[in-house]
This record gives structure tokens, sequence and C-alpha cells, in this order.
């Protein structure tokens, strides 16, 4: 058993198998052990689950969800650090590492990896893909029952934020229509090796049935990534540059869904952006 929860032996770890910090992937390693369990602590992960963890970078917080879990499947796309984890996880007999492009991975394979049932997801995400990520799991159909993710304390915000406020934006309603968001831990800078830029927080998403019907997901998601294209513009005119229809009929929609003419994307709730979809999905273009 090698230790990782410490910038010491992370410093050793690197230094003896030649590797180093890889900035265009955003590697920050976490190495504080009392942040590490409070994360695991907050994926609420138990034996009964299995947890996808992404980008495990040298394995500490993957050693502390294999204590708690009943299977880990890590996905890691760096060669030499899914080399590592072979040595750092070799006393973990329920650990598979993957080396991959989550982004781009077959995610069927991996549901089977994790046992084909409803899973958890717990990972220290590399901050500059969190959004792709993000997304890529709450589309991907998959029986995923919570995700807790570390990740910068902006991204955070805008995943939980309400109407109305400057955070709020597209990914808020994505990350809203499917789960409840709440930021549950703040890290400092100082536990990462290097220390990032920016703050740090730890977000958990509990996914549940979608809190509005729409009669199409794929117009509901056109819709409100358009409403915030600019933020500047009202409504009408990010929808009908988004949706690629005339003004006038832009105002109809506005109009047949209840709400003023000068109205923004910022200013309405998930339930009213669902009252845009069926009324575009009555009038169409």
């Amino acid at each position: 058993m090698r230790d990782v929860t410490s910038p010491a032996a992370v410093r050793a770890l690197l230094k003896e198998k030649g590797l180093s910090p890889n900035k265009g992937l955003g590697q920050n390693f976490l190495c504080d052990a009392g942040i590490i369990r409070k994360i695991a602590d907050a994926s609420g992960v138990t034996k009964a689950d299995a947890v996808l963890e992404i980008g495990p970078g040298l394995g500490a917080l993957t050693r502390e969800l294999c204590e708690r879990a009943e299977r880990v499947v890590a996905v890691e796309i760096d060669a030499g650090l899914a080399e590592v984890l072979k040595e750092t996880l070799s006393d973990k007999g329920n650990a598979t590492v993957l080396h991959a492009d989550f982004l781009k991975c077959d995610l069927g394979a991996l549901h089977r990896a994790l046992g084909g049932g409803p899973f958890r997801v717990a990972a220290n995400l590399p901050y500059y893909i969190t959004t792709p990520i993000v997304l890529r799991l709450l589309e991907s159909g998959l029986p995923v029952l919570s995700m807790s993710f570390l990740v910068q304390k902006e991204v955070a915000e805008r995943m939980a934020a309400a109407p109305g406020t400057k955070s709020y934006g597209s990914l808020s309603i994505a990350v809203q229509y499917h789960c409840d968001a709440a930021v549950v831990l703040r890290v400092p800078r100082g536990c990462f090796l290097p220390p990032p830029g920016v703050d740090s927080v730890v977000v958990r998403l509990d996914v549940r049935p979608p809190r509005v019907q729409v009669p199409s997901e794929e117009d509901f998601f056109q819709i409100t990534r358009a409403a915030f294209a600019m933020r500047r513009k009202t409504l009408v005119n990010n929808l009908a540059a988004g949706l690629g229809m005339e003004k006038e009929r832009a105002e109809a929609l506005v109009r047949a869904a209840n709400l003023p003419a000068g109205v923004r994307g910022e200013e309405l709730s998930l339930e009213q952006f669902a009252e845009i979809a069926r009324v575009y999905a009555q009038i169409g273009r």
C-alpha cells in the first residue's frame, strides 16, 4: 500500500514514477486525508453501492471509496497514472481501473463493469471539462442514483443557482431538471498539489424523476440553451436566433406562454421554460 494522502507522499511518488501534474489534463491531486473522508461521507456511498469515479489520479479518493462500496470503477485518461493506480490500488480487490477518456468511452460497457444496476458517481473532476462530464451523465439514461463532485466553486454555484441570480443559466436548468443540487463542502486550495488557481467545493446531485413534464426533452434543452445564448438580449431575440424562427413567431411563442414581451431567460423558472416547450410543441417553428 502506498500513501497518497499527503503532499510529501504525492511528490515522492510522482518523482519515483517520472511523472508531474499535467496542466493540460487539469491535474490537481487531492492530498488531504480529512477532506477525502469528508467527500466520501458526502457521497453517501455504502457497501450496497457500485461507484463510478472519473479522474482518479493517484487513487486517494478511490481507496476511500473502496472501503465503503461494493465495487469501484475508476476511469483514468492518463496512461501514466493508470499504471500507477495498479500499484496504489493493488490491495483493493473491489477496484477496477479503466484507461479511457470518459467523454468518448462506451457507456454501455462502463455500466456493465459497474454491475449493470443503479450506481453512484464520486469524483474530483478536471475543472476544464466539468460541464461536459456532468451533462453526459445526465443525458446518458443510465440509472445514476447520485453524483458527488469536487469542482470549481463557480461551476457548482451555477448548478445550484436560482432564477434571477447571476449564476443562473442553461447548466442550472439541465442539472435541476434531473437532480436536487446542493453545495455540501468547501475545500481549501492548500489541499491540492499543485494548488489550483480557483476555489473548490463539493456539490452533491441527487438524481430524481424530472420535476416538470415536457413533450420533448430535446426541444426543451434547445430552448433553454437558446434563452441564455446572449444574456443581455431578451428571450424573444434569443429564441428567434437560437431556434431559427422569425421574430414574430418568437414573440407569439412567448406571448402564448403567458410571459411579458421583454422578459429575459435568467428570470424564468424551470416550470416557465417547460410551458414554453409545451407551446413550442403545439405551434412549432
